[in-house]
């Protein structure tokens, strides 16, 4: 094998080339780090993916990002994007259930309703006084944590978990609400609970700080020609500034070099040493590179669940359809449809709208966790169930000049109870050894903003440890410039 780079020369190797992955590549550059970034697939991204389909740019992967969060559109800003930053066109949305789309509710928190009027139209009179009766119930011990679902249906009943919860947390996680960490996915409902006796009361206090604090801006943005631009821009950076990426490359094995506090990798014929490195992984990833470093950080990240999702997009000609106002729908599963939600890009993003005036896109998800058999479907089968459903939500009958079906196998990390202390033990599992560092969805949460937080709290890390990535930050010029084979 072709041995490169020696260590103590502020090298630090990202194994990784997703969002995470590229942003702790691009913080470690800000540092002045000398960096390589690793990728096992031929593209850069992870779930985020920009494509075409009839001529019209869009996002076969995650296609929005949370703005209230400060990381993702400042990065974008960073790496030049700060002119194709969008917010939507329409911020109204509809859940389809008992036969109707309905308006999604104001006022609650993860669908948790501060008022029971919230919901009025959405529930049955039955759940709509069950909620009122939030107040009169004695205090819930959530303890440590709790699942959302289990906690607001015993204050507020199984049909807001149901008809709301379920569809909201399934868009995120598409995971089932009842298994789901409060403390994890929704950690300021979980903080509010703790200290209030009635959980409306709770989400009432929540939205007003919210008020207070004036968090009046968009909730989400994205970006002209789709957030999968996004990790695009940062590889641009990254190689720009002298930073290294290679992607067919998955890395087979990382072993700690204890007599010079480095780390050895190997991937792809090329055996790196590294003074840090930042895995940027999934779970599953990471636990078989660390099984012989860290085994006890290595069985908790093998115990980590994900959930598998399909995304279907479907371009149509414009005169041939009729879509009700909105950007889209979601859909509970209590209902028994086949898909759990439709965006409508071409209202939801003016950019699609105006780049393609005669075409509409829209796409639907399917896949739940634990649900398997919807995607061993073949395309066509997953193109005509959606269409099923969206003739039968919207009335749409038209056929679509193209289809496409993206797949995303284990694309979700499930967090389950206890969840926050599973990452606490990985993360002192890893911490036990200097220069190395975890980040991802699989952590602290899967939106975009929290991968990149993961991110460059992992670069953080490095910064603090003790060898040779102090004397990166101490002396930038070397460590750019300096090591073997370079």
């Amino acid at each position: 094998m072709h041995e490169e780079t020696r260590p103590g020369t502020g090298h630090a190797v990202v194994i990784g080339g997703g969002i995470a992955g590229l942003a702790a590549a691009h913080r470690l550059l800000d540092g002045g780090a000398r960096v390589t970034v690793l990728e096992a697939t031929d593209r850069l991204g992870g779930k985020l993916l920009p494509g075409e389909i009839a001529g019209a740019r869009v996002d076969f992967g995650a296609e929005s990002m949370l703005a209230r969060r400060p990381e993702a559109v400042a990065l974008a800003r960073e790496v030049g994007l700060d002119t194709r930053l969008q917010t939507p066109a329409t911020a109204s949305a509809s859940i389809w259930t008992r036969g109707a789309l309905r308006p999604m509710p104001k006022g609650h928190v993860m669908g948790v309703p501060g008022t029971a009027s919230a919901l009025a139209g959405l529930l049955s009179e039955e759940g709509l006084h069950r909620i009122e009766r939030d107040a009169d119930l004695p205090r819930t011990d959530i303890g440590d944590d709790v699942a959302v679902g289990e906690y607001v249906a015993a204050r507020l009943g199984r049909e807001v978990v149901d008809r709301l919860i379920e569809p909201l947390l399934g868009g995120v996680y598409a995971g089932d609400a009842y298994r789901i960490s409060m403390r994890s996915a929704v950690p300021q409902l979980f903080d509010a609970a703790r200290t209030h006796a009635s959980l409306t009361q709770a989400v009432r206090e929540i939205q007003a700080r919210a008020a207070a604090a004036q968090q009046t801006g968009p909730v989400f943005m994205g970006l002209e020609g789709g957030v999968g631009r996004l990790p695009l821009a940062v590889a641009e950076s990254v190689r720009a500034r002298g930073g290294e990426i290679v992607t067919g490359t998955p890395v087979t094995e990382l072993r700690r070099v204890a007599d010079e506090a480095a780390w050895r990798i190997v991937a792809g014929g090329r055996v790196l040493h590294a003074d840090g490195v930042v895995m940027a992984v999934p779970a599953t990833t990471a636990a078989a590179l660390l099984r012989a470093e860290a085994p006890a950080a290595a069985a908790e990240l093998a115990a980590v669940e994900y959930a598998s999702m399909a995304l279907i997009t479907l371009a149509y000609r414009r005169d041939e359809i009729s879509l009700p106002e909105g950007s889209g729908f979601l859909v509970p599963p209590v209902d028994g449809r086949t898909i759990k939600a439709s965006t409508f890009a071409s209202q939801k993003w003016a950019w699609i709208a105006e780049e393609n005036p005669d075409v509409v896109v829209l796409r639907t998800s399917v896949g739940r966790y634990g649900e398997t058999e919807v995607l061993g479907r073949e395309d066509g089968d997953l193109v005509d169930v959606s269409r099923h459903d969206l003739r039968e939500a919207t009335g749409l009958a038209a056929a679509p000049v193209e289809s496409r079906v993206t797949r995303w196998y284990d694309g979700l990390p499930q967090y389950p109870v206890g969840h926050h202390a599973r990452v606490a033990r990985i993360r002192e599992h890893v911490g036990k050894l200097p220069g190395l560092a975890v980040c991802g969805a699989a952590y602290d949460g899967v939106g975009i903003p929290a991968c990149i937080a993961s991110a460059y709290a992992a670069v953080d890390q490095l910064k603090g440890d003790r060898g040779g990535l102090d004397a990166l930050v101490a002396n930038p010029v070397q460590s750019l410039h300096g090591g073997a084979g370079e």
